[in-house]
């Protein structure tokens, strides 16, 4: 509230305190009658003093706040309408070279099965239905000329169940997302106005592993095992990988192959991944998505000093990366491919924030 505003509030306020004092009386159009001292009380002087300070502290906060918000905000390299991000790395010429990298006539489907009782970040969840219209007590379907029988399936679920894409109106920070679209313009219950998973591209592009697993000397790493940019150039050079512009880059940490199945609560309790570091080195590296075989891919809990999940705000927020989560990167792992075409097309669910993914390796 700019400052004039506030004075001119405490001068109708004053009216009406002294109007109670001095038992002044309103007109009959509801305005008091000008009937108060013009020399103010020393009360109202002080008070008055004190709300024109107190207006203009809230009036250089809020401008300061104003000015720290605009400079926050960092329109796409891709230009201040921009609503897909890192999916404009995919390009003729980016198609053409990973289909290059299919030698072998191999596929291997990237996504897990989804199980509608496996554990989720809270509170998402999923309930599935199988239901046969119209056939109750064995009745039969005959309007089409034989006796029909089949069943459907009902869900209730979070898009951000098992195996996802995290779209770039997913998580922000301040209410700030990517390309400096505030939540409060475009967040709607019934659907995002920007940024949805339905403007993604068919994301095709070269895809890369990188098996931490291998590379710290384990099976799986632990929850709350994370590795920074150090740790990733290191496994990299040493798997023969190298990270490039476009690039989807997959991390095995064995920790879903590992803990799912055994142990569902610790799986979603925590979780070996990414400090805040990697995220922004694999974002200055220019790739088009960020993965692993973890339900967050950030390491939970983090590292000492580092914000929990902050690498979902580097990645989505500041640089419009996609993230894929619980990858199914084990049999990657295990033939040792770390590099293949990587195709994705999603359900394009208009003004959905995630999605249940099946991506395709092909080597």
């Amino acid at each position: 509230m700019p400052a004039e505003l506030c004075l001119n509030a405490f001068q109708r306020a004053r009216k009406l305190v002294r109007a109670r004092n001095f038992g002044e009386a309103f007109d009959a159009g509801g305005k008091m009658e000008e009937q108060i001292p013009a020399k103010p009380t020393l009360w109202e002087e002080t008070s008055m003093k004190r709300f024109t300070l107190a207006a203009a502290v809230m009036t250089a906060v809020i401008g300061i706040g104003t000015a720290a918000q605009a400079v926050e905000c960092k329109p796409s390299k891709w230009g201040k309408d921009d609503q897909i991000g890192a999916a404009n790395y995919v390009t003729p010429e980016q198609v053409l070279m990973a289909t290059k990298l299919v030698k072998k006539g191999e596929s291997h489907p990237l996504g897990i099965v989804v199980d509608p009782n496996m554990p989720s970040f809270p509170p998402r969840g999923m309930m599935l239905q199988i239901v046969q219209p119209g056939q109750q007590s064995g009745r039969f379907r005959t309007e089409f000329g034989w006796n029909i029988v089949y069943n459907d399936d009902v869900a209730q679920l979070w898009w951000g169940t098992g195996p996802q894409i995290d779209g770039l109106g997913h998580l922000g920070e301040e209410d700030m997302y990517y390309n400096c679209n505030m939540g409060v313009d475009f967040a709607d219950i019934s659907g995002l106005k920007a940024l949805g998973v339905h403007n993604i591209p068919p994301m095709i592009g070269r895809g890369v592993m990188i098996d931490m697993a291998k590379h710290r000397g384990k099976t799986v790493l632990d929850a709350g095992e994370s590795f920074g940019p150090d740790d990733i150039k290191a496994a990299a050079k040493a798997q023969g990988v190298e990270i490039r512009q476009g690039d989807i880059v997959l991390f095995h940490t064995g920790w879903t192959d590992s803990m799912l199945a055994s142990d569902p609560k610790a799986w979603v309790s925590g979780e070996p991944g990414i400090d805040n570091a990697a995220a922004v080195y694999l974002a200055r590296q220019n790739v088009m998505a960020v993965g692993a075989d973890t339900w967050g891919v950030d390491v939970v809990p983090p590292k000492k000093g580092d914000k929990v999940f902050y690498g979902h705000v580097t990645l989505l927020k500041e640089n419009g990366i996609y993230i894929l989560e619980t990858m199914n990167t084990g049999r990657l792992a295990k033939e040792g491919v770390n590099e293949f075409m990587f195709v994705l097309g999603q359900a394009r669910v208009k003004g959905t924030v995630q999605m249940i993914i099946n991506p395709v390796a092909m080597w």
